[in-house]
């Protein structure tokens, strides 16, 4: 509703048949551009444009490696066209994508664009936002006080593809799925503008074509002030869940350790230091401490690498990060009787002529619904009078701007 042009860009590569599917599996991407100019559009475009390609291309080991390798070069190839245009540097895009695997569903992610998955009425964020707010929340240096009163802005990011030659790629997965689940992909236009729950309610009780324009039906009526967009996939066949069965995480695995031979040198390097210095051989004994602190360092390096990328039984990352439980009620129709209401003012204030006859049977039915707390069906009525209302809104702009034209 602010922006003039769209940043992003997004993804949809659907294998052709079930022998692709096993090759490559289902690959879903959204990216969130920045960069003055046209550069964040090409940013993003470069991103949904190349990692397709370096998948596919890089596709011999594992495939949830390759994905991560794929964004890995996707940000040298944005980078070093960033390099040589001077309009273009520094230029920067967040990529999150996610490929349906025989294994199950895997992530890799840069930046704050989000992936979510619906089970049921469990509504679940799969990646972690690399952005200064939710690095200081993790880290401990941000108070309650603080995140409540909005003091840190929500909008920086830490981590993009493009600006630097090398960036750090997370990895999420492989998350099993099961006939039923829906994953959403968003930029933070959407994630900006609804909360979880109000995203999870949407997905619940909607289909997937109505829940999206939905979504950016409600984000745009909030305000809109960043380019959305959202893709939402759902599992519909017995096929996708066969081979990602019992790959739900072992609690008991999940954490890695710290690796056993890098503690027992260690110890070992101590215990000599000790006796060395014991002994008066001061020179020696130094050597021997500083020994301990190599395998020290690297054992722990190994640790954090595994901590990060994967826990060494095939499962990366530490997602989910969030979790909302939701089911329809008041708070979400109340919500979407007010925008109703301030879309009515709306197209008074403006004179606009539309076609009401649906959209007050949609009310009355909706009205009903509510009355009987059949929220399920008062929230899929109020978002057919909302989509209603645009239609028609956008047909008087249209005839309003063709009249400009033609007086002109």
């Amino acid at each position: 509703m602010r922006r003039r042009n769209n940043q992003d860009n997004f993804a949809v590569i659907l294998a052709e048949d079930e022998s692709s599917w096993q090759r490559h599996g289902h690959l879903l991407i959204v990216a969130d551009g920045m960069g003055a100019h046209a550069a964040g559009e090409l940013a993003s475009k470069l991103s949904v444009e190349l990692i397709p390609h370096h998948f596919h291309k890089l596709l011999k080991g594992v495939p949830s490696e390759s994905l991560q390798r794929a964004l890995v070069e996707t940000n040298s190839e944005i980078f070093r066209r960033g390099q040589a245009n001077p309009e273009f540097r520094s230029m920067g895009t967040t990529t999150c994508a996610l490929a349906i695997l025989p294994e199950g569903a895997v992530i890799a992610h840069v930046g704050d664009s989000r992936v979510y998955r619906l089970r049921g009425t469990v509504f679940e964020q799969l990646t972690f936002d690399h952005s200064l707010v939710w690095e200081m929340q993790a880290s401990g240096d941000v108070s309650e006080e603080a995140l409540r009163n909005n003091s840190i802005p929500k909008n920086v990011i830490t981590r993009s593809l493009g600006p630097n030659s090398s960036v750090a790629v997370d990895l999420e997965g492989p998350f099993p799925l099961k006939v039923g689940d829906r994953f959403l992909l968003c930029s933070d236009g959407l994630s900006g503008q609804l909360s979880d729950e109000e995203m999870s309610v949407l997905l619940q009780v909607l289909d997937i074509d109505s829940a999206v324009e939905a979504m950016v039906h409600l984000g745009n009526l909030s305000g809109g002030p960043d380019n959305i967009t959202v893709v939402v996939a759902e599992v519909r066949s017995d096929l996708l869940m066969r081979g990602s069965e019992g790959m739900q995480k072992n609690p008991t695995a999940v954490e890695p350790q710290y690796p056993v031979a890098f503690g027992i040198t260690t110890a070992i390097c101590v215990l000599c230091c000790l006796v060395l210095l014991l002994l008066g051989q001061f020179p020696i004994a130094c050597l021997a401490a500083l020994a301990a602190g190599v395998a020290f360092a690297t054992g722990w390096y190994k640790y954090q690498s595994q901590r990060i990328s994967g826990n060494g039984q095939g499962q990366y990352g530490r997602g989910p990060y969030r979790k909302a439980t939701s089911k329809p009620d008041p708070t979400l129709t109340n919500k979407l009787v007010s925008v109703i209401e301030e879309l009515s003012d709306w197209v008074r204030e403006n004179n606009w002529k539309i076609e009401s006859t649906q959209i007050e049977e949609s009310m009355r039915i909706a009205k009903a619904a509510e009355k009987a707390k059949n929220y399920s069906e008062a929230i899929r009525r109020y978002v057919n009078v909302i989509s209603l209302t645009m239609t028609e809104v956008r047909k008087a702009q249209d005839h309003q701007a063709s009249d400009s034209s033609i007086e002109y």
